[in-house]
């Protein structure tokens, strides 16, 4: 009996597929290995960028089929885009992973409990502001009501295995919600130099309201009126990224039409992993004229908020912050957006704070969307080693630049006993505006959003 065709929305199409003009621009030279961490991990050439692409390849000229292995090699990979960066021949391999995946999608038949699980989180909960609150309540009840201390004290969660597992990774609710917020136009302190809209994201609304809010409170600060548009949604990172372009079309078209008429100075977000999907918006219409101009004229507008500070005379009427800080950098603003000296530019305007730089930082903590709950055992071999490259700095708070990394280091602090903060670059910032003069020091405990 033949199996049930996708959930419409999640069809894939030919057009999706790596481009063989793509494919031919790695000559295999294998300067990619030494960079990428499942090569790092495993050893294995098809787990490496080269091995990946050659099988990309046996695929696009009929000598292999789109079989389990193929899947199970596409499928490990973090897609952190390191070997870009690593590559002299301008390989652009995080259109070659995504579009490998999206093919993997339109050949295979999950199961049909698969399919279901990819549709709800995908197509209706990242999508809907309603799921979202509601999967938020759900977990703020469970956390505040004394269930997860009392499941956790009792050694019940470390009883459920892999269940137990996950469920150290799970991010915490941060009620209120940002979502009160979208619509909202925020004044810029003072003069008024430049307008500019905030992508509030997804689970920022939940899992990061302070981060968002943060944010707002920062570019407000530095002179921004801050617009949060209605009519925005997920940006379609993690569906891109999953192979489901068709839903990210879909996604990308309503985010190009809530900010088309706002003539903004500039698209600013606070999460690298969206920035990097946002900025590369184009390629998903290149077959369509109409909307490919109007993408670009989007991504040309994208930026993220360490570049944007960086870009314009910051504010610096901080206070002093009493901070060890290493930065981390997040793989999708390095190899994705090519952006490595914003960040620590704008960290080390604060006063107070000593910035250590980190070991291997261009190497993946592990995170990379849904990685870690989908090859947790790699994902945290990664993060342990990346524990100890923070360990050997000596710093007292680690700083990145993407609310996924965030979460993965914070885990890190708990599995590894190594407690210190996890910040993100605009929090640092906001704490030093906060501290207006008066010095401030820290308590050393670990601290979330």
């Amino acid at each position: 009996m033949a199996a049930p065709s996708p959930l419409p929305s999640q069809v894939a199409t030919p057009i999706d597929a790596p481009l063989e003009s793509d494919l031919r621009k790695c000559v295999h030279c294998g300067l990619c290995l030494n960079a990428c961490p499942t090569y790092r991990e495993l050893g294995v050439e098809m787990d490496s960028p080269r091995g990946r692409i050659y099988q990309m390849v046996a695929v696009s000229e009929g000598r292999s089929e789109v079989s389990p292995d193929y899947i199970e090699h596409i499928e490990l990979c973090l897609a952190c885009r390191a070997c870009e960066t690593a590559c002299p021949s301008g390989v652009q391999y995080g259109r070659l992973i995504e579009g490998a995946l999206a093919q993997i999608e339109s050949s295979v038949q999950r199961s049909l409990p698969q399919r279901f699980l990819r549709w709800l989180a995908y197509d209706k909960v990242l999508r809907s502001p309603f799921m979202l609150g509601a999967a938020g309540l759900g977990l703020l009840f469970f956390r505040r009501s004394g269930l997860e201390a009392m499941m956790r004290n009792t050694g019940f969660l470390a009883g459920l295995g892999r269940i137990g597992d996950l469920a150290q990774l799970a991010p915490k609710a941060q009620a209120p919600f940002f979502f009160s917020s979208i619509g909202k136009v925020f004044p810029a302190e003072g003069e008024t130099k430049h307008r500019v809209a905030l992508m509030a994201g997804c689970m920022q609304n939940v899992f990061f309201s302070r981060l968002n809010e943060a944010t707002v409170r920062v570019l407000r600060k530095n002179g921004c009126e801050v617009t949060v548009p209605a009519g925005q949604e997920c940006c379609g990172a993690l569906q891109v990224h999953a192979g489901l372009r068709a839903i990210g079309r879909e996604q990308a078209k309503k985010n190009i039409v809530a900010l088309a008429s706002g003539n903004y100075d500039a698209i600013i977000t606070n999460t690298a992993g969206c920035g990097s999907v946002l900025k590369e918006y184009p390629d998903l219409f290149e077959h369509d004229p109409e909307w490919h101009e109007r993408a670009r004229s989007f991504s040309n507008k994208m930026r993220d908020v360490s570049e944007f500070l960086a870009s314009i005379e910051l504010n610096t009427e901080f206070g002093t912050v009493e901070r060890t800080v290493t930065y981390q950098d997040s793989c999708h603003l390095l190899h994705g957006q090519k952006i490595g000296k914003p960040p620590r530019s704008v960290i080390q305007a604060v006063p107070g704070v000593t910035l250590r730089e980190l070991p291997f930082s261009e190497i993946c903590c592990g995170s990379a969307g849904v990685y870690n709950i989908e090859h947790t055992d790699i994902s945290m071999s990664l993060l342990e080693d990346k524990m100890r490259m923070i360990e050997s700095t000596g710093a007292d708070t680690i700083v990145t630049a993407n609310p996924g990394c965030m979460l993965q280091l914070q885990a890190g602090t708990r599995r590894f006993s190594r407690p210190m903060p996890v910040m993100h670059v605009v929090e640092l910032l906001d704490e030093a505006y906060n501290a207006s003069g008066t010095p401030h020091r820290h308590n050393g405990g670990n601290a979330s959003p």
